[in-house]
């Protein structure tokens, strides 16, 4: 069986599990719910997750090879008690040196870091996706030049693993304008995810499409800097010459955010 891949937003900080109170309390419970049902809707249970998250960028494609991560609460301005979350999913060496492996074989220096925890573009969606935390899970840093052809490239190189059961997930957001959550972005966030949705359909243009991303309608609006969108470059090369659909959409802070499956059913 082989997998498909994924793109989903991880929401805002620890979004999910806090009385939300920067806008309407119900914000993020539809992306909450999305994501709840990730793991039950794949074809097969995943033996382990490889996660590439917006949140660590290395100069080179780096792996975390921790047996035990720790937590890296990576945000700021939330209740204490978010603070106190527990993610305690097991890491793999084992995934982590094939991933080098497979990086390598396709020309690509990588490196490993065997102390870094998981950040919440990490434990928080999968948090929702795998309560139990009883999937293994591996995260690969995104390269800080946000290269997208070295990350549709990079994303060809693990496809490999979609077949040794290995779900391939990109965390990030759809838009991710610090200063652009607001009622006046609510039509341009809806015209760059419309570009997207149908950018990332068909696979026949999908790279050069992602290749110059940011040529969309309000792309720098939506990404003055793209690295929560790299992840969507991995994801998407990962299941490259296969359809792209939308698979989630909401609004959210009063813009457009997406989520998409790359080479699963239609």
């Amino acid at each position: 069986m082989t997998l498909p891949t994924l793109f989903i937003p991880h929401g805002a900080g620890p979004c999910f599990f806090m009385e939300w109170t920067r806008g309407p309390a119900d914000t993020w419970d539809k992306t909450g719910a999305w994501l709840k049902g990730l793991v039950a809707g794949l074809p097969e249970r995943p033996k382990a997750i490889l996660i590439v998250s917006g949140h660590w960028e290395e100069p080179v494609f780096t792996v975390g090879s921790s047996a035990k991560p720790p937590m890296i609460f990576d945000y700021n301005g939330f209740p204490e008690e978010t603070y106190r979350l527990r993610f305690d999913a097991p890491g793999s060496p084992a995934l982590a040196k094939r991933v080098r492996e497979l990086l390598g074989a396709a020309g690509f220096p990588s490196a490993e870091d065997a102390e870094r925890g998981y950040d919440h573009g990490v434990f928080v969606p999968l948090k929702l996706a795998t309560p139990e935390a009883d999937i293994p899970v591996v995260q690969l840093s995104l390269r800080s030049d946000l290269d997208p052809e070295a990350h549709l490239a990079a994303g060809r190189a693990l496809s490999p693993l979609r077949d040794e059961g290995v779900l391939i997930v990109g965390s990030g957001m759809s838009w991710h304008n610090m200063r652009g959550f607001s009622p006046a972005f609510t039509a341009k966030s809806e015209a760059f995810d419309a570009w997207l949705a149908d950018a990332l359909a068909d696979p026949a243009r999908r790279d050069e499409a992602i290749r110059h991303w940011d040529q969309a309608p309000y792309a720098r609006e939506a990404h003055p800097r793209e690295e929560h969108l790299a992840p969507l470059f991995v994801a998407a090369g990962a299941a490259e010459g296969e359809p792209g659909r939308l698979a989630f959409r909401d609004k959210a802070m009063d813009v457009a955010l997406s989520g998409y499956e790359f080479g699963g059913p239609a």
